[in-house]
């Protein structure tokens, strides 16, 4: 599509307007609708929705929360509605917003936009992040597995052909939405502006950024401090989404590592990257079993590319193992096996190899891996959409 048809796309989506109070109008906007998702989400909301507004567009995220704010030059409307209760009202509130395009964030919240499309005329985009299909696994039983993947994918697959385009974060998500419109716009973090970390000799910390679980890998980090010399430190920037975190503190305790472990808790976005810049080596640890894991592609990854950090990361994770052995970033290792993770920990006491590693996925954040070329393909996405339905 050339620029002018870009611009005259992005008309038609302006041209319906919805009057206010006052009579006045208003462009009707990219509606960023979430079931679950926080206001300040960082790929939905500071990224996502800030490229769409940096290239034009009014964007309103709908979300669980309790005030309204703007954030990333997108504007913030919280709803306090529960995930399946609160369906129909959820799709309710889209609609009253009077959007251009829905832009759905998690299963319910993809069956709420096409609800409300219905109703509003919208377009919808469903924002994929995760395989969907195995995301219940570990709460049924092994014979019912097979038939709840099956009828999940079934519902995936409806709701992508009935939307407009579905976005996914990374590869190896489409196959479940086959008759779809698809555009991957991959979960990278903003290419760097600051130099990689200078990476010098002395005690090694140990870094590890996001939610908290034991699917995440506390049990074996924990492990591996317990052999890493005295003066190594862990660092967990984020907090417990699992409900182990006083398993975690009685664990460490009996160890004899409490005094050599530090929980941030919950961060804003720039505090958790400053934190992560000063670590020595990243700790990506999912655990085998889950097919989300499988099929990562974390934000952390890049975020400790732009930083300049070496990362130790799973060997299965096909998404995370391609990106690791063509940066030439880090270490792959099998994240279950404490030997293992514990030998790349000692080999990167090395400062010179960790500078290496940290410089390489320094370098690879700013050409192969950054964000900028992924906010350029969806905005390429939305100026190709029709116009709203009337």
């Amino acid at each position: 599509m050339s620029g002018a048809d870009g611009v005259v796309a992005r008309l038609f989506f302006q041209a319906g307007v919805a009057a206010g109070p006052t009579g006045m109008a208003r462009p009707r906007p990219v509606l960023l609708l979430s079931a679950a998702h926080p206001p300040g989400d960082i790929r939905v909301v500071r990224k996502e929705g800030a490229a769409l507004a940096a290239a034009g567009w009014r964007v309103v995220h709908l979300c669980p929360g309790a005030a309204a704010a703007r954030i990333d030059g997108v504007e913030i409307v919280t709803h306090r509605l529960s995930r399946i209760l609160g369906l129909w009202a959820l799709a309710r509130r889209a609609a009253a917003q009077h959007p251009a395009v829905i832009h759905a964030s998690e299963p319910d919240a993809w069956l709420a936009a096409l609800v409300a499309s219905w109703r509003s005329g919208a377009r919808v985009v469903l924002d994929v992040h995760e395989h969907y299909p195995s995301r219940l696994d570990a709460r049924l039983p092994g014979m019912l597995r097979p038939v709840v993947r099956a009828a999940i994918a079934t519902a995936c697959r409806v709701m992508g052909r009935a939307a407009d385009a579905v976005v996914v974060a990374k590869d190896g998500l489409d196959g479940t939405f086959r008759g779809a419109r698809i555009v991957a716009v991959r979960n990278y973090a903003p290419a760097p502006v600051q130099p990689p970390r200078d990476h010098r000799p002395g005690p090694l910390v140990l870094g590890h950024l996001g939610a908290i679980t034991r699917a995440r890998g506390w049990p074996c980090m924990l492990e591996v401090l317990a052999r890493s010399r005295p003066d190594t430190r862990l660092l967990l920037i984020g907090r417990f989404t699992d409900g182990s975190e006083a398993a975690f503190a009685t664990q460490a305790a009996a160890m004899g590592l409490a005094d050599r472990i530090e929980v941030t808790g919950w961060l804003p976005q720039d505090e958790a990257l400053r934190r992560l810049h000063d670590c020595d080596v990243a700790l990506v640890l999912f655990q085998r079993g889950e097919e989300n894991h499988r099929l990562a592609l974390p934000h952390k990854l890049f975020d400790a590319m732009a930083a300049g950090v070496p990362v130790i990361a799973p060997d299965f994770a096909e998404e995370v193992a391609a990106v690791v052995r063509r940066a030439g970033c880090g270490l792959l290792v099998d994240s279950g096996d404490v030997d293992s993770v514990a030998a790349a920990v000692t080999t990167l006491t090395d400062p010179t190899r960790r500078a290496a590693l940290g410089e390489a996925g320094w370098r690879a954040a700013r050409d192969d891996f950054a964000w900028e070329a992924e906010a350029a393909r969806l905005v390429e996405l939305y100026r190709s959409l029709p116009p709203v339905r009337h």
